[in-house]
């Protein structure tokens, strides 16, 4: 045990290697050896067992209240920092936009700052329960390398200090007229543009992982329970569509943050396009929600309205947007031989093949839409799949297009760099003499 102080013998174990064994005498007191019992504390022992002399000046550290009490200083430098700051803010506006202006605030930080609370006495339900009885970890489960009271404290105090500095700077940056800092709203990328488009050729793919976990979640798995229409994770659920509809939703509101940003009524137009595909998912589930004669009736031929609207304005879309087929396409040429670039390079025949599969597939995607088909399994199966290989083909002359308008953009640019200004013509050297 620590403390219980160990005879000195000449054991090898206590003396050091290749050194003579060590006797109570006068001149053991400079290696650490109490003359009037002839003991080694432990901590000597260990000393001489690493090699070196023990060291007499040992290293101060400072003491645990000190540290206590200088991160209390510093978390109240910050604290009032903070307030100071943010009242400064406050009181640089009109007093008309002062309540509108902490109304917005308190609705962005409201939610985080209740969270921060929520974190704090969690951690003090785990400091409650440590301290008791009650283990805690045995009633929830929890193995060993669960988070005890000290991590939870630890997180609280990092999100208290984050959060309102957070709102600091909005209130500086705010007041102080910089509001797209205050808001940063990054401008949307042609990344962006792309991943929300393949997202949306793999919006059965995510319906289909939706009703995957509900029956894990609702334990149906294995069972029959989910063949049942109107269970939880039957065909039924208005999750199905909702599901479906989101990348295209995505997608929409891409196109108007577009539009804001650059004006450009194509960008309206582009929404048009995603917007057709809502009334095909949601007509389609309205065949459980509505009496049978009133869909065949009505809805029904809504719905193929809206499908042969939606195929033939991304078809349009397609050919005269997203691809450049003015040109021959240079994607095939490769830098060194190749069989693809003697098959597919400047032949014609690929122009057709691509427009004419993108016009079937564009048609029978419409059927992956649906939610009342949705338990034709193999033929759902079979058109998400050839969806996806038309995605697949789209890619290539999407992202040539991109990079042939990006090219020829620095091109231009290049070119009005060379010209020359009319005053620099004018006024150059050469241009004239005295």
């Amino acid at each position: 045990m620590i403390g219980v102080p160990l005879p000195v013998s000449n054991s090898p174990i206590i003396r050091r290697a290749g050194s003579k064994p060590v006797f109570p005498d006068q001149g053991s007191s400079e290696l650490g050896i109490n003359n009037d019992e002839g003991f080694l504390l432990p901590a000597e022992v260990n000393e001489m067992k690493g090699g070196s002399l023990p060291i007499h000046g040992a290293a101060i550290l400072p003491s645990p209240v000190l540290l206590w009490r200088f991160k209390v200083l510093l978390f109240l430098v910050w604290g009032i920092s903070c307030c100071k700051i943010g009242w400064d803010s406050v009181m640089r506006m009109s007093a008309d936009l002062q309540d509108l202006f902490l109304y917005e605030a308190f609705l962005y930080y409201n939610p985080l700052l209740l969270v921060t609370l929520m974190v704090w006495l969690w951690g003090v339900n785990l400091w409650v329960f440590a301290q008791s009885s009650v283990n805690y970890a045995k009633v929830f489960d929890l193995d060993h390398t669960h988070l005890t009271h000290r991590e939870i404290r630890k997180c609280a105090t990092w999100m208290t200090i984050i959060v309102p500095t957070s709102m600091t700077a909005y209130l500086y940056l705010y007041s102080h007229g910089e509001v797209s800092l205050a808001a940063s709203q990054p401008a949307i990328t042609f990344s962006d543009f792309f991943l929300a488009d393949i997202f949306t050729s793999m919006s059965k793919v995510f319906s289909d992982l939706e009703r995957s976990v509900c029956r894990m979640v609702n334990r149906q798995v294995a069972t029959i329970a989910w063949f049942e229409a109107d269970s939880v994770c039957g065909s039924h659920s208005v999750a199905i569509p909702l599901v479906l509809v989101f990348p295209y939703v995505c997608r929409f509101f891409q196109c108007l943050r577009q539009y804001r940003d650059t004006k450009e009524k194509t960008s309206l137009l582009n929404a048009l396009k995603y917007s057709t595909a809502v009334p095909v998912i949601f007509l389609s589930a309205l065949k459980y929600h509505v009496f049978p004669d009133k869909w065949t009736n009505f809805y029904r031929p809504l719905w193929l309205l809206s499908s042969v609207i939606n195929s033939l304005y991304s078809f349009y879309w397609d050919i005269a947007r997203d691809w450049d087929l003015s040109v021959f396409t240079r994607i095939f040429k490769f830098k060194a031989p190749h069989l693809c670039t003697s098959l597919l390079y400047g032949r014609i025949w690929v122009f057709y093949w691509v427009i004419g599969s993108n016009l079937i597939l564009r048609c029978t995607w419409t059927y992956k839409l649906s939610a009342h088909l949705r338990h034709n399994y193999l033929t759902v199966f079979t058109i998400t799949a050839l969806e996806i290989s038309r995605r697949f083909q789209w890619i290539f002359f999407r992202v040539e297009n991109e990079w042939n308008k990006m090219t020829a953009k620095q091109n231009i640019e290049l070119s009005t760099e060379d010209v020359p200004k009319e005053e620099d013509r004018l006024l150059g050297p050469a241009s004239h003499s005295v």
